[in-house]
C-alpha cells in the first residue's frame, strides 16, 4: 500500500478509526492500487484453492473406504441439526464479509488466509479416503453440496475456517471470542450429524494453528496492516 494510505490506517486506535466512516475506509483503500492488486490477486489464489478443493473431495469420495468406528459418534445417536449446519454456515460467511466492508484493510489476509486454509486441506483430503460414518444426515443445500462430497473429511473445514478467524482476531477480545464460540459450535454440530469424525474435528485446531503460522510468514505485510 502506499505510504499515505498506511499512515491513516497505521493511527488505527479504536477512537482513531472511528473518526473514518465505513465509506471513507473503503474509499480510501480501494483507491490504494497496491491494495486492489492485493485483493485481486487473493482472490485468484482463493479460486485456484477452491477449484483444488473440489477436485480432492471429488477424487476422495471416488476412492473412499469402509467406514470406521468411532469413540463419540459410536456412542451417540444421530441429530437433524441440517438448519444449524446450513444457516449457521451462511451467518459465518455473512459475518465475515461484513467484517471485511467496515475495515476494508482486513480484506487481503482473510482471502489469502483463506485461500491457503483451502489449499492445505485439499492435500489432506487427497491423502486420506476414509468412508463417511453410515449414519450421518443428508445436507439439504446445492451450495453446501458443491463444496463437500462425503469423503473430504479430514480435517473439518466448519471447524478449522472459524478458529483460522479467532487467530486473526486475537487481540480484538470480542471477536475472539464469537470465533472460537463458533468453532466449538460447529464442531458440535457436525458430530451430532455425524459429518465428521471426531478426528477430524479435534485436529482442526492443531492444524488450524500451523496454516495461520505459515500465513503470518508468507502474507507478513498483509498481516501488518490488519
Amino acid at each position: 500500500m502506499r505510504k499515505d494510505t498506511k499512515t491513516i490506517f497505521n493511527a488505527k486506535t479504536p477512537a482513531n478509526s472511528g473518526k473514518l466512516s465505513i465509506l471513507a475506509r473503503n474509499s480510501l483503500c480501494w483507491k490504494d492500487r497496491d491494495f486492489a492488486l492485493s485483493v485481486l490477486w487473493g482472490f485468484i489464489f482463493l479460486f485456484v484453492a477452491l477449484v483444488l478443493n473440489y477436485a480432492a473431495g471429488i477424487y476422495a469420495t471416488e476412492r473412499a473406504s469402509n467406514p470406521v468406528t468411532d469413540i463419540i459418534l459410536s456412542n451417540i445417536p444421530t441429530f437433524d441439526v441440517d438448519g444449524l449446519f446450513v444457516y449457521g454456515t451462511v451467518v459465518f460467511w455473512g459475518f465475515i464479509i461484513f467484517l471485511c466492508v467496515a475495515e476494508p484493510q482486513r480484506t487481503p489476509f482473510i482471502v489469502k488466509s483463506t485461500a491457503l486454509f483451502v489449499c492445505i486441506r485439499s492435500l489432506f483430503i487427497s491423502l486420506t479416503h476414509i468412508g463417511p460414518f453410515p449414519t450421518q444426515i443428508t445436507v439439504d443445500s446445492n451450495i453446501l453440496a458443491a463444496f463437500s462430497f462425503g469423503g473430504d473429511l479430514f480435517f473439518s473445514g466448519h471447524v478449522g475456517l472459524p478458529f483460522l478467524m479467532a487467530l486473526a482476531f486475537w487481540k480484538d477480545t470480542l471477536l475472539r471470542n464469537i470465533f472460537v464460540y463458533a468453532a466449538l459450535f460447529f464442531g458440535v454440530v457436525v458430530l451430532l450429524a455425524h459429518l465428521h469424525y471426531s478426528i477430524d474435528v479435534l485436529s482442526a485446531f492443531f492444524i488450524t494453528y500451523t496454516i495461520y503460522c505459515i500465513a503470518e510468514v508468507i502474507f507478513k505485510k498483509d498481516r501488518q496492516f490488519f
